[in-house]
């Protein structure tokens, strides 16, 4: 059999469990999640999840791109580093990567076969814990030395929760995933926060006081050092272009002697490739959290490993002049982070924005704070199980005055958008990360005709 059919073979096999990212809110409000079945698994394949050091990483936003930093730092550093991501943009194996390659379509084939024998032995497993259980597998095998480990979903109850890290991480909390973890940012918070272990570090981004003070309870009560970005690691942005942005770390808590002045805070300058205010955010999370990891880095390894960074579809400029932007914002605090970081790189240019969403976001919010920038919305849909059906697109945007119209598929959607958008408008897309990763694809396909 030739790899990839084999391939096929395997990801028809993990696609035979329960996927619950493919199922709707309505569904997923009624799953039991627990950690049994996981700790279970990975005691049969020997608990490869303790051979190499962890950074754990949960949140509603910037979980991915603060991973991504961390990760490329500990390449940089020398560390064979693995990162475990999801979901995917283009291909499965783009969650399981080390030293920012995915693991390759034969080896997975290898990994699946192999833990088959001990996944028939635990019931009701899903396609996420076996997901988890061969990134955890392939690390040890690769003889990882260091691993990042983004949350699928939560924290506490997540698939990824059977890991004792070197250093808990909680990026921005926002409302995303309530019919599971809660309405408010309070249930929100709590549910994140079951990442935090006794006596390991915590680092925080920048929260809302009502998810901080559940942060801050819950690390007291762990007796766990709590660091939070904007106090103790304040920060400052700088220069930026669409070639990226430098910025400014001053860690409080640490100093230096400076022969005019005396003691000062600590500082250090980074550049990184990735837009927008929110990613300076990430960066000093990820900053912090490696600071805080114990893991041996030069001042060098990590701005190499900052500037280096890559991690797609976060506000990537994918053509300058006329611009197309490909965004993975799917609620309402990314979408108005997506809408300042339009407002930084391209002010007063008109938008025309291509939209596809899930049907358990927040669509109405995501208009809502992109509106003052539209001026055309075209509605589309992505070939996802849980996707909002276009026609609801239309009727969501006609009360808003912008026009919108309706047209599918996606690659056809980017020809009359930038159709619309003539030689000043600008193309973005954005909804969902599945979405993105689709119009990737067609954005490709366009360039190799």
């Amino acid at each position: 059999m030739d790899t990839e059919t084999a391939y096929n073979q395997a990801l028809d096999y993990l696609y035979s469990y329960v996927d619950y990212s493919l199922k709707k809110s309505s569904e997923l409000a009624k799953v039991h999640f627990e950690l049994g079945r996981m700790r279970t698994l990975m005691a049969m394949l020997g608990n490869p999840q303790e051979a190499y050091p962890i950074i754990h990483v949960a949140g509603t936003k910037g979980k991915g791109s603060t991973s991504a930093l961390a990760a490329s730092v500990l390449t940089a550093a020398g560390y064979k580093t693995g990162l475990y991501t999801s979901p995917h943009l283009q291909d499965y194996v783009e969650r399981i990567q080390i030293d920012g390659r995915p693991i390759s379509h034969a080896q997975l084939v290898e990994l699946v076969e192999e833990i088959k024998p001990a996944v028939a032995k635990i019931p009701a497993l899903t396609t996420f814990e076996i997901t988890t259980a061969l990134g955890f597998l392939y690390f040890a095998r690769q003889n990882a030395q260091a691993a990042v480990i983004e949350v699928g979903l939560g924290g506490r109850l997540d698939a990824t929760n059977v890991v004792t890290p070197r250093v808990a991480v909680i990026t921005s909390l926002s409302y995303d995933h309530m019919a599971v973890l809660g309405s408010t940012l309070t249930l929100i918070a709590g549910e994140k926060a079951g990442i935090i272990k006794p006596g390991i570090p915590v680092v925080s981004a920048p929260q809302p006081g009502e998810a901080l003070s559940v942060l801050e309870k819950i690390s007291a009560e762990c007796n766990a050092e709590f660091t939070l970005v904007g106090r103790e690691m304040t920060f400052e942005g700088m220069e930026h272009s669409l070639d990226g942005q430098t910025l400014a770390i001053i860690d409080q808590h640490s100093s230096t002697t400076n022969p005019l002045q005396g003691r000062e805070p600590k500082s250090v300058i980074l550049r990184i490739p990735l837009l927008g205010m929110h990613q300076v955010v990430n960066a000093v999370t990820a900053y912090t959290a490696l600071q805080k990891s114990g893991l041996s880095l030069s001042e060098a390894a990590i701005k190499k490993g900052f500037a280096e960074v890559r991690w797609p579809c976060r506000f990537e400029v994918l053509r300058r002049d006329p611009a197309v932007v490909l965004d993975s914002a799917h609620n309402a605090d990314s979408a108005r982070r997506l809408r300042q970081t339009l407002d930084d790189y391209f002010p007063g240019h008109p938008v025309v924005w291509i939209f596809s969403i899930l049907e358990d976001k927040d669509a109405d919010g995501m208009l809502a704070e992109l509106k003052p920038r539209l001026m055309q919305v075209i509605a589309t849909q992505t070939d996802h199980p849980r996707v909002l059906e276009a026609e609801k697109i239309v009727r969501l945007v006609q009360p808003t005055g912008i026009p919108v119209e309706l047209v599918r598929p996606g690659s056809a959607a980017l020809d009359r958008a930038m159709e619309l958008a003539g030689e000043r408008g600008i193309v973005l897309v954005a909804g969902s990360v599945a979405f993105a990763g689709e119009m990737k694809t067609a954005w490709e396909k366009r360039l190799h005709v």
